[in-house]
């Protein structure tokens, strides 16, 4: 049997982790993976990355690409194979298939229907099962999949672009563009790894946005494009209604909204989707990420401006912020800013972030955080495992 140091399995894991990530943005509602397999002699003799849900699942791929060779060998995986049929077959009685005497994994998929039985079948089979190889870094990869087999719900990165006394625009409105060139395109980069694009309807009104990803200035993948909107004064010619790359739309309303205007956004391309409203007669956020999620939505990005952005902080609902700092001082108290609403007195009360980053891109400063501790905290050093 193969046996490793932990140098050589991290450094295995470790291109498992980058096979998994050249896919990001491309696989949900399925996790990243990647998988990595050794001969007997410990030589590499496949590799394979799950490219989008549907496809082949990436041990599957290694071990095709391996053949032969994978018996009497070890697969690397960034995450438990799946024991149940869904889309794909199962991969783990694949896995047993192969020969392979030893599997190492980073983490147990969260998955119910995973979790603990894919290790279990090959265990039963006599497959060696090591795992919590790297287990922090290959949560924090999927940390979008594990927040909803934790919490159920969507997660939420907020994104503002700012200056520097924290205004999004000018006090008529103006706010192209605060930041420079190569932070909107970075921005367009996460839009590229996300389900879904989320504001309100005043960002529409006054900004009139396709909602679509453009990194480098080429089209990128669809998105579903969300509208909070509880009176539906969304005009029906709005660019964010036209047929972008796939993309659809989604105008979340509430019972008090005209039936007529209703019926010209359907007409114009949208879908309506009626919730309960929130005691200011809003749109409530709890309901709407539930329709999301239910329609296989896991990342959502919220550029909604700061009374929405505020709500989703108050309401506890945002995972993370990404934050674009550009070095422009508006200095008007008029001005509206980035992030308002949470009417807190004390300052023990505000909420702060945790896992901070920052890094210059152009001009302009990004600021990244976690509204709670990160998911993937709990598997630092292994633990959680």
């Amino acid at each position: 049997m193969v046996r490793l140091s932990a140098e050589r399995k991290n450094e295995l894991m470790a291109e498992a982790l980058a096979l998994a990530g050249r896919a990001e943005g491309m696989t949900s509602p399925n996790p990243l993976v990647g998988a990595v397999v050794l001969d007997a002699d410990g030589e590499v003799a496949g590799r394979g990355w799950h490219r989008k849900a549907g496809e082949p699942h990436a041990e599957v791929l290694a071990l095709q690409e391996a053949g032969g060779r994978a018996r009497g060998g070890v697969l690397i995986l960034t995450l438990e194979p799946c024991s149940h049929q869904g889309r794909t077959p199962p991969c783990a009685p694949f896995v047993v298939d192969s020969g392979v005497s030893q599997v190492i994994a980073a983490v147990a998929d969260p998955n119910p229907q995973v979790s603990g039985k894919g290790f279990s079948h090959l265990r039963e089979r006599g497959v060696e099962v090591e795992v919590g190889v790297m287990a922090e870094e290959a949560v924090r990869q999927n940390e979008v999949y594990f927040h909803w087999w934790r919490c159920g719900r969507p997660f939420l990165s907020l994104k503002a672009a700012a200056s520097l006394d924290g205004k999004i625009a000018t006090r008529s409105g103006q706010s192209r563009w605060i930041t420079g060139e190569a932070a909107r395109n970075a921005g367009h980069h996460f839009r590229n790894k996300m389900d879904a694009i989320l504001v309100g309807v005043e960002t529409v009104l006054e900004d009139d946005p396709l909602l679509t990803a453009r990194p480098g200035g080429v089209a990128g993948r669809p998105l579903t494009r969300v509208v909070l909107d509880s009176r539906l004064r969304t005009p029906p010619h709005a660019r964010v209604l036209a047929s972008r790359q796939g993309s659809s739309t989604i105008v979340a309303t509430t019972d008090a909204a005209p039936l007529a205007r209703e019926t010209a956004l359907r007409e114009a391309g949208a879908e309506v989707v009626r919730v309960q409203a929130d005691p200011q007669g809003r749109v409530s956020l709890a309901p709407v990420l539930e329709v999301l999620g239910s329609r296989g939505v896991r990342h959502i990005l919220v550029e909604g401006g700061g009374r929405v952005h505020g709500s989703f902080i108050r309401e506890g609902l945002a995972d993370r912020l990404l934050y674009f700092l550009a070095p422009l001082i508006v200095g008007d108290a008029q001005a509206p800013g980035a992030v308002s609403g949470l009417d807190e007195e004390e300052l023990q009360s505000l909420p702060g972030l945790f896992n901070v980053t920052h890094e210059v891109i152009g001009d302009d400063l990004l600021i990244q955080g976690y509204f709670k501790k990160p998911i993937w905290k709990e598997f630092e050093g292994g633990k959680g495992v």
